[in-house]
């Protein structure tokens, strides 16, 4: 069994002061939103082992403010940055995921991406679960949005297309709410 955990970027300024899209950082809420989402996947078990992280700098920032709210309850995950996150579509994710495998081959992989990568991605995955999570998730992956899956594979090259188990879809806006 895999458990794969997709985390979008929380909420951003609209423009960087370098003009560089990648350089765009969180804004208020978002810093916020990174710290509850923190704070419930530490709240929640199993926990990633590995988190492969964009490296624009809003989803480093995501990554950072979230472990900082997690790390007295949780265990070191192996962090990776990878460019190729950036800008991926639903095909680069996969491969992401379907190589995540060195140096330890990690249970539990967190990825902390962007949109409309990580939503289209996020829906082409599920091939069963939870249905009022699927129909939220249809809608969209807002920021700092999860969705974690389950996988019934041995080997993360097995990650497919509709053979994923949505476990869950949160998102702090459903967590203020709920």
């Amino acid at each position: 069994m895999r458990r794969l955990m997709l985390l979008r970027h929380a909420k951003t300024e609209t423009d960087a002061p370098s003009g560089r899209d990648q350089d765009r950082r969180l804004d208020d809420r978002g810093h916020k939103d990174a710290a509850r989402m923190g704070d419930w996947i530490a709240a929640h078990p199993p926990f990633p082992d590995t988190v492969l992280v964009s490296h624009a700098v809003r989803a480093r920032q995501t990554w950072d403010i979230a472990w900082k709210a997690m790390k007295d309850r949780v265990a070191a995950p192996q962090v990776e940055v990878l460019p190729e996150l950036y800008g991926a579509d639903p095909a680069q994710i996969l491969e992401a995921i379907r190589t995540a495998t060195a140096p330890a081959d990690p249970k539990r992989l967190l990825l902390i991406g962007h949109n409309p990568g990580m939503h289209e991605v996020a829906l082409m995955l599920i091939g069963g679960g939870d249905p009022a999570g699927a129909r939220a998730l249809g809608h969209n992956l807002p920021t700092a949005g999860l969705a974690i899956f389950d996988f019934d594979v041995k080997d993360w090259d097995d990650v497919a297309y509709r053979r994923g188990k949505l476990v869950l879809f949160v998102s702090p806006k459903l967590l203020r709410s709920g």
